[in-house]
């Protein structure tokens, strides 16, 4: 696994840091920006043992279940459903688990690191102040769903790339690209496919206006 440089840290400082804005996020500072990364951890450090409880769960009741409908067909297919969801849970416990190894570097870094903390600060700041027009960008491009509706890290990884796309002078290529790598390591299974195609249709629509 090739290091990340700066910027890609910074995303992941921001998207963190977005969950735990304080009311006022244009007054938010570098020296601040670490206890918002330590906040968002904590948060996920929790949610990461949640998925665990309910995976182990579902392997346990998938596995009672196929003991008990060896005659039965129905329900030997209700237990293999439920095996193929336990397994999504746990595939999306390890993906949480892979990135908690990290959380102490990052934490390091929003503490150190100016140059990581300082575009962190630039597009949880973006983001903040641009809100609307970010999530009509976002909103158009959606298909039978609404902004407020999607999970909070899928809605913050698409709010941190159109930032950059249209505030921040990144390439649109460079940002569909960081964000589809954020899907990969905080989203659900299939989240980076949903966010890399929310993304494209939002450039195909800047270029059509």
């Amino acid at each position: 696994m090739q290091p990340r440089i700066p910027r890609q840290i910074a995303r992941e400082l921001a998207l963190l840091s977005l969950s735990q804005l304080p009311a006022n996020p244009k007054k938010l500072t570098e020296q601040q920006l670490p206890k918002l990364v330590l906040a968002a951890v904590r948060t996920l450090t929790s949610e990461v043992q949640e998925t665990l409880n309910s995976a182990s769960a579902e392997l346990q009741r998938s596995h009672d279940r196929v003991l008990s409908s060896e005659t039965r067909a129905s329900d030997l297919n209700t237990a293999r459903t439920m095996l193929k969801e336990a397994i999504s849970f746990t595939q999306t416990a390890i993906n949480q688990l892979g990135a908690a190894v990290e959380f102490p570097e990052l934490i390091q870094l929003a503490n150190q690191d100016r140059e990581v903390a300082k575009y962190a600060l630039e597009i949880v700041q973006t983001v903040s102040a641009n809100q609307n027009a970010i999530d009509a960008a976002i909103g158009s491009a959606l298909v039978d769903w609404q902004v407020t509706r999607l999970a909070q890290i899928d809605r913050d990884i698409l709010r941190i790339a159109v930032a950059e796309m249209d505030f921040l002078n990144v390439p649109d290529r460079i940002a569909i690209n960081e964000a589809v790598e954020l899907a990969k390591r905080y989203s659900e299974e299939e989240g980076h496919r949903f966010i890399n195609g929310v993304l494209r249709r939002v450039t195909e629509q800047k270029k059509a206006v």
